[in-house]
């Protein structure tokens, strides 16, 4: 006898809210299918399904996440960057508390207390005929910020090498859920025979059937929920083996919302706004927000995060700060409105050669005008670039570009090229290559938990309360 087995899965939705009914719409309606069926299914998520960049997840800390979530019924998740580094210790270990589904995670670790009630190191599902199916979660390992937050992420293969063989000692089949990427998800798929299942999240990659490698079937359905993840693994009871595993990601866009899941999120949405609604500032006159050009809100914020992380001096770019603010009563909801990245203040080191590459790279019209999505950047381009501490001399080529002629420290003192000094910036500038030479920094401290929109909602009340 064959027996199939449904998994329907989500990966990266990044608290995209709007996307919600449809994913509700879309679930109920493969469980309504499966239990007419009487099939055995599965509502797995892959990690990021938290992201600080919404009002909702903002006022509630990713709680209102975890409630949808045990709303439709979701049997296990694993844990993502965003859920693992953007919340405070006590955030993320109180996060799942209240959750219906298990959370099942195979390498993070609390440091300096016990674990939460709700992580497991594997989790094992066995089906009304006896099919034993064993979970293996995996995080990717950003220690530099988890290490702050009193978290540790142990490597990938340590926690496989643990795990894989116990489970192939107990249980029939083996799924990964893994928020590594998903060149690391092949990697494993070719170490690790044993592993039948690898669905994947992280690098919002997008494989519409899947992808076998060494036996293994790769699956992940892209980022904020345009795709639902399927896949159906399909059991030989009499010769007690997988015959064949299948994948599929469905576009639901046309996919109809579902009205219980709207009216939650609504109501969801009138409580954090009363949340983040509270005045922190009285402004007498409006703040403007340019991206192409130089403004004092984006110049004292500079200043500010200068001085609160005590570097040599500071850069941050225009894009940055999304919106205008208007004069009169300044809520967190209207920071977290205009600054809505999760992104932290960092420290790096570089020599003073390298800081004038950096200073003449900001300048340049490409970086300006980069639309940028990732890196935890959330708005639209990457914008002009403001100095706190240095002091910048341009001019124009013909054909209108700008360029760095000079560039030198507050009082004209010049940069020394193989002295080292330190530059407080945003993290974002840590990764890829948007600053090769911030990236290279071989000295990163990054500032956790604040986010940059702390930074401002301090610079609001400090340079711009009403007196």
């Amino acid at each position: 006898m064959e027996e199939k087995l449904f998994i329907y899965y989500t990966n990266d939705f990044h608290s995209n809210f709007e996307q919600w009914p449809r994913v509700a719409g879309f679930l109920e309606e493969a469980k309504s299918t499966r239990k007419e069926h009487g099939d055995p299914y599965w509502i797995f998520d892959i990690g990021d399904h938290v992201d600080r960049v919404h009002p909702i997840s903002e006022a509630t800390m990713g709680s209102a996440n975890v409630q949808l979530m045990n709303d439709l019924g979701y049997n296990l998740v694993t844990i993502g960057n965003n859920e693992g580094i953007t919340l405070s210790h006590n955030d993320l270990y109180h996060l799942y508390d209240k959750a219906n589904f298990n959370v099942v995670c195979s390498n993070l670790h609390s440091v300096d207390e016990q674990e939460p009630n709700w992580l497991k190191r594997t989790e094992i599902i066995e089906t009304d005929s006896g099919v034993k199916i064993g979970v293996v979660g995996l995080t990717v390992p950003f220690n530099d910020y988890y290490d702050l937050l009193n978290w540790h992420v142990s490597p990938q293969y340590e926690a496989l090498d643990n795990y894989v063989n116990v489970l192939k000692e107990s249980t029939d089949i083996i799924i990964l859920l893994s928020h590594l990427g998903i060149s690391e998800d092949q990697e494993i798929a070719r170490r690790y025979e044993d592993i039948d299942l690898i669905i994947g999240g992280h690098t919002h990659h997008l494989l519409r059937t899947g992808e076998v490698i060494n036996q293994t079937l790769i699956t992940a359905a892209g980022k904020h929920s345009f795709y639902i993840g399927e896949v159906i693994l399909t059991w030989d009871h009499a010769n007690h083996c997988l015959v064949q595993k299948e994948a599929y990601a469905t576009d639901i866009a046309e996919v109809p919302k579902d009205l219980m899941t709207e009216q939650t999120l609504f109501q969801m949405q009138m409580k954090a706004d009363k949340q983040l609604g509270k005045p922190i500032v009285h402004l007498e006159e409006p703040i403007e927000v340019k991206w192409f050009q130089d403004t004092t809100i984006l110049k004292e914020l500079t200043d500010t995060l200068k001085d609160w992380t005590m570097a040599d001096c500071a850069m941050l770019n225009a894009g940055l700060l999304l919106d205008q603010l208007p004069a009169g009563d300044i809520t967190y909801g209207d920071v977290h409105r205009i600054c809505p990245h999760p992104i932290n203040p960092v420290v790096v080191e570089l020599r003073g050669n390298e800081l004038l590459e950096v200073v003449r790279s900001a300048f340049t019209k490409d970086f300006m005008e980069l639309k940028l999505k990732g890196f935890g950047f959330r708005g639209e381009v990457i914008g002009r670039m403001m100095f706190s501490g240095i002091q910048v001399k341009t001019d124009f080529h013909d054909n209108g570009e700008e360029y760095v002629v000079d560039a030198v420290f507050d009082g004209g003192i010049p940069f020394e090229a193989d002295r080292t000094y330190t530059v407080a910036t945003a993290d974002t500038f840590t990764f890829g290559r948007l600053l090769p030479e911030v990236a290279r920094s071989e000295t990163k401290h990054y500032f956790l938990p604040e986010f940059l929109r702390d930074l401002l909602a301090a610079t609001l009340q400090n340079k711009f309360a009403m007196k």
